[in-house]
Formats: C-alpha cells, structure tokens, sequence
C-alpha cells in the first residue's frame, strides 16, 4: 500500500534506570483481593500521621520498596495513597521530602498512565511544583555552606523523576508544568552537571521529554535555556554518564529547533548530530565485559579490605554485627541501605560499573530514536514550525551557538541539511553496525551475573532501535547516498544473516517489527534500482510465514509487502511461475483469513504488483486459479470494510482501503481481458 512511513519515537515509560512500567488493575475493584490481609499499605500509610520524621521517613522509604511490586499498588491506592503522601512533600524533614517524592516517583513509574492521571487528579502537581522550586533554592545555600553533601540536590533528583513520570503519562501535567513555569527549575537542576551528575542526568531526561512536541512551551523558551543546554553539549568528559547527558541535551535541542534563533543553526544541528555520532561510536560489545571485570575487581578489594579489618577488629566486630541487626534498617530495593538513603533508586551507588553501562546504553538507544525522528516524515502543525523567537538576542556571548536569526532549521528546508550532516558523520554506517547481533562476550558475562543480566535485554533493545533507524535512513535517502549498490547489497547480506543465521527465524516481536521493516525498506530501494538481492525467494517465503503469525499488525503488514516486492521482481525473470505461484497463494491465504483489514488490503496491494504483467505472472496467476479466487474474495472484501471500517480504523486508513476496493474491481477486469486472450 505504498511506500512504508516512518513513524516518530515517542519517549517511553520508564524511569531514569529503566524501571518497568506496569499497568496495574482498576482500583476502584469492589471485589476483595485475596491478599488483602498481607497488604501493608494500611500500616504504612498510617504511620506517615506519625509525630516523629524518623517513622515517616522510614514508613515512606517502605512504600517506595513495596509499590516497585504492581500488584500491591491498587491497595494504596484504594487508601488514599497520593493524596496522604502530597503533604510529605512539604515536610519540615529534608529526609521526609526525599522519600516521600522517591516513593510518588516509584509509584508513578510502576503504576503507568492510570496512576499518574490519578495522581494529576489529586492535585499532586501543587505541591510538587512547591517543592521544586524550594529545593533549587537551597542549592545556592548549601554552596555558601560548603556543604560536602547537598540534601537540597536529593530532594530535588527524586522530584524531577517524578516530575518527568508525570510528563510523559499525563498531559494535563504537561500543561501545568507549561503554566506554572517549571522550564527554568528543571534547566537549573540541570546546570548543576558540574557538581551533581545524577540530577543533571535526570533534569535532561525530563528536558527531553517536555520539550517533544510542545509548541506552547517553545514560545516560552529564551535564550538562557538554549544556552543551558549548548554548554552540556560542548562538555568534554568521556566518562559514560557525560555521554548519557549529552545524549540527552541533543535530544533537547533537537526539540527545540523551532526556537533556535542563531545565525549558526547549522553548526547547532552540526553539533546535534555530531554528539549522536559520538554516543554511536562506542562499542558496548567491548566496553560491558571491561566494566564488569572492572566491577569484579573493586569487589574482590573490598570484600579483602572488609576481611582484614574484621580479622583486625576480632569479636568487637561481631558484638557490633549483633546490636546493628537489632535495629530496624532502611531498605532500598529489599537491600539493607549503607550511608546513602536514596531510597527510590533502583541501581544501588556502590555499583558504578552497572550504572556505567546503562548511560551507555541509554545513549545509545535514546540517539537512535533522535536519527529516527530527524528522518520522520509527520508534517508538523503550523504552530510547531512558526517562524518565532522569544530569545533576547542582547543576552548573547560570542561563544554561543545561537546568534542571530536563521530559518536553516525549518522542515522546508531541513532535508538537505540533516542529509549533509548525517552523511559527514557517518551516521548510516554507524547505525548498520549497530544492527549486528549483541557480542556473545558481552551476553555471556552479563548471563552469568545476577546484576548485570538486565543489560542483555537493554543490548537486544539498542539492536531493534538501530534496524528501525536503518528502516527510516533507508525510507528517507537515495541508494547512493547510502554508499551505492554494493553497500547497499552488503546491507541485504548482512540483514539476511541476522534473520536466517539461526536455526529458525527469531519469535521476539520487537525484533521481528525492527528487522521487517527494515529488510522491506531495503528491499524496496534494492528493485528499484535493478540490484540483484542475496535473499532467496524461499527464505523470504519462511520469513513471511513466521511474520504472518506474529500478533503485531506492522510486522504482517511488512511481510506481505515483502512478498510482492519479491514476487514484482522475480515476474521479469524468465522460469520464475512456479515461485509466483508460492508467493500468489500466500498473499490470496492473507487477502482472505487475515483478521486486520489493514493486512488484507496490503495483502491484495502485494498481488496486484505482482501479477501486473507478464507471461511468467499470468501463466502462475492461471495456475493458481487467481481470477475466480479474486471475484469471491470482492464482495467479503467489501462487506468487511462497511462492518469493520468506522470506528476502527482511521480515516487514512480507510481511504487506502477505498482505494484497493477500486483498484481491486479493475484488477479483476484487467485479468478477465487476460483469460480472453
């Protein structure tokens, strides 16, 4: 049905250290969960009235454990849960604000859009908004202090996270954050790179999910955010959470192009372009084993530094052991919490290797999604793209990557200049070879450690985001731009090893939706240009078959178009009916049992192609018996459409199906003229 469309990423539901996000059941549930009786948020929640801070901040340090659990949150909240913890985030306890803010934070995160609406319901946005803006003013006090340790800074890391759960799920927090002016608060969490890197990261990662598709909050933007954010990106620290943040920052101005007003536009977009190209470079099949050993190391030193000072100390430490287990410990995780009581973060301090790896891969994945989206062809609104700037040009340094104003970053006129840039950078390149399979190095030491098996899913992950990155550079430029007909030849090798390398064709969905629509996108580009293809018809055969029992629509749309690019192609070859007629009974299967009429219609899409014209097409197409199959598959066809179509498909969609019922009439006439012959 055409051309395949890139679609835009949207930020995802996750929190800072990639938390799951889970819906929960309905909490308003009359019926009785038989757990009940074990639920503790009864007890909890009632010990957050206590007069001592030490039992409130101990009772919501407990809610941020238990709620990372789903199935207990719908007893929280039947009790009131965010409107009883809204008031803790203006306790007169710094370290009650912490957890409290920790504890909405992991409540959010685990309880996906329905709690987060609830919680914008319960006005949670108040007092929230209250305590960012106070605890970004104690940052310059605890400066004047000297204080090693800003409580300030802690506080105000667990709200930004909330802050950013609450965006990405509610648009009504969205718009509050547009009105109460939480831009700047969030910018100057972020200026604190310098001293507080897990509250700048988390600051960027809020950054760069309210500022996507937000054209109120652009007019709002001035020069001193831009500037904010330009100075993480000219940071120079190799580390990997500074990469994670530039990462990030790129993102942030990539969203806020509209409002860029420099005459240099093009080196901001040069520099966009440039920190994704350096996310890209790194090599995590190398870099995960050398953390984890590096991991592995401190660890042994530590439990032989820990040894010899309990050897030293004899039975006094043992006496010590014995009266610290008698006292109720704060628990992060179900792990007793050392010094630090960060309650809510998922990845214990004391493993800075794992945290590491996952800003790299976070990186990575997040600078795969930002290539996508500069390659995504949605028409943005007329509000989106106004010609504006609310900058105060006056405000400007000579160092800055804004001055003067440009319409460089107009979608009008951007195509040509992300091309240039992504092409300078070798960003197609770098995107195959993020395709390839994670390295088994790199899988296997990460298996055989507890903590670390989360990074192979993360790996799997970066993979399925660089194949859809391939799909939408390959939608989005020409075949020699992409390094010509052999690059492109070498793409299609290489695209066949990862699906027919193993002994059968990968079950996982999210990998399945990545490398079809990549492999279609190629494909396409491959027959347009006349381009012999490594793939046999038989394996793109068994590639369809197993797509075509996949439970996601794109996946078996993909497949189908698949096979009509093939079958179009291989109607030009002399001896190819037998093979048409494979490929014409597979699509007329699809047209008719299919249960989505997006498939159907691309299924009949796909015959048209490849019966078009031929004699090779019209001997499989009489074989096949594909005129009368045709005209009972007409009127089903049609009546689908008139029961199924309104309400269920979108108008779009509903065209391109009036569209193959037209075509389909005059397909049918073209082959009862063939039959005549």
């Amino acid at each position: 049905m055409g051309k395949s469309k890139t679609t835009k990423f949207k930020r995802p539901q996750f929190n800072a250290v990639g938390l799951p996000v889970n819906m929960v059941q309905e909490a308003g549930d009359e019926e009785e969960d038989p757990r009940e009786e074990d639920c503790p948020a009864a007890e909890l929640l009632e010990k957050l009235q206590s007069p001592s801070a030490d039992v409130r901040e101990f009772a919501c340090a407990s809610i941020s454990r238990v709620v990372q659990q789903s199935q207990t949150i719908p007893g929280f909240l039947q009790r009131d849960a965010v409107r009883r913890l809204g008031p803790m985030l203006l306790d007169s306890s710094l370290a009650v604000r912490e957890t409290a803010a920790g504890a909405l934070r992991n409540l959010s995160a685990c309880g996906g859009q329905e709690v987060c609406e609830d919680m914008v319901k319960h006005d949670i946005m108040t007092p929230l908004t209250a305590l960012l803006r106070e605890s970004c003013a104690g940052f310059e006090s605890a400066a004047v202090l000297k204080e090693k340790k800003n409580a300030a800074e802690d506080v105000a890391n667990e709200a930004v996270n909330l802050l950013w759960n609450l965006c990405e799920s509610s648009s009504q927090s969205l718009s509050v954050f547009n009105k109460a002016g939480l831009l700047d608060v969030v910018v100057q969490c972020l200026e604190r790179h310098q001293h507080n890197m897990e509250l700048a990261i988390s600051a960027a990662h809020c950054l760069h999910t309210v500022t996507e598709d937000n054209p109120e909050l652009l007019r709002s933007t001035n020069s001193a955010v831009l500037r904010a954010v330009e100075s993480v990106i000219l940071t120079a620290q190799t580390d990997m959470a500074h990469t994670l943040l530039r990462t990030l920052a790129a993102g942030t101005l990539w969203n806020l192009k509209s409002s860029l007003p420099a005459a240099r536009q093009a080196q901001t977009l040069n520099a966009v372009v440039s920190t994704l190209s350096q996310s890209l470079d790194l090599d995590a099949g190398t870099l995960i084993p050398e953390m984890l050993r590096t991991e592995d190391l401190h660890q042994r030193n530590t439990d032989a530094a820990a040894e010899t000072e309990q050897q030293a100390a004899g039975g006094q430490m043992d006496e010590m052991i014995e009266e610290e287990e008698e006292e109720p410990k704060h628990m992060r995780n179900g792990k007793a919490a050392m010094e630090n009581t960060d309650f809510s973060d998922l990845l214990p301090r004391h493993q800075e290797e794992l945290r590491e790896a996952t800003a790299l891969l976070t990186a990575q994945q997040t600078s795969l999604e930002i290539i996508v989206n500069m390659c995504c062809s949605d028409e943005p609104s007329d509000d989106e793209w106004e010609d504006e700037s609310s900058s105060d040009e006056s405000d400007m340094g000579p160092d800055s990557l804004c001055d003067g104003v440009s319409n460089l970053m107009s979608p009008l006129c951007l195509s040509a200049e992300i091309h240039s840039a992504l092409i300078n950078h070798s960003i197609p390149e770098k995107v195959l070879k993020k395709t390839e399979i994670p390295r088994k190095e790199a899988v296997d030491v990460c298996r055989q450690n507890s903590s670390w098996r989360g990074m192979i899913k993360k790996m799997q992950r970066v993979q399925s985001r660089a194949l859809t990155c391939l799909h939408s550079l390959l939608s989005s430029m020409d075949a020699d731009s992409l390094g010509g007909a052999a690059a492109l030849q070498a793409a299609a090798q290489h695209l066949s090893t990862l699906v027919f390398g193993a002994a059968e064709i990968p079950k996982d969905e999210e990998f399945l939706e990545a490398v079809i629509s990549a492999m279609r996108s190629l494909l396409q580009m491959i027959a347009s240009k006349n381009i012999p293809q490594c793939m046999t018809p038989q394996q793109l055969m068994s590639l369809s078959e197993a797509a075509t029992r996949c439970d996601v629509v794109s996946v078996r749309v993909n497949a189908v178009a698949i096979l009509g690019i093939t079958g179009s192609t291989l109607a030009k070859e002399k001896g190819s009916a037998g093979t048409l007629q494979m490929i014409g009974n597979a699509l007329l299967q699809v047209s008719t049992k299919d249960a989505d009429l997006v498939v159907n219609g691309e299924a009949l899409d796909a015959l048209f192609d490849v019966f078009a014209d031929g004699d090779e097409a019209e001997t499989a197409a009489k074989n096949i018996q594909l005129l009368p199959a045709l005209k009972t598959l007409q009127p089903m066809f049609k009546a689908k459409i008139r029961k199924e179509g309104r309400g269920k498909y979108s108008p779009q969609q509903l065209c391109v199906l009036d569209n193959i019922k037209v075509n389909l009439r005059r397909f049918i006439g073209y082959l009862e003229k063939v039959v005549k012959k």
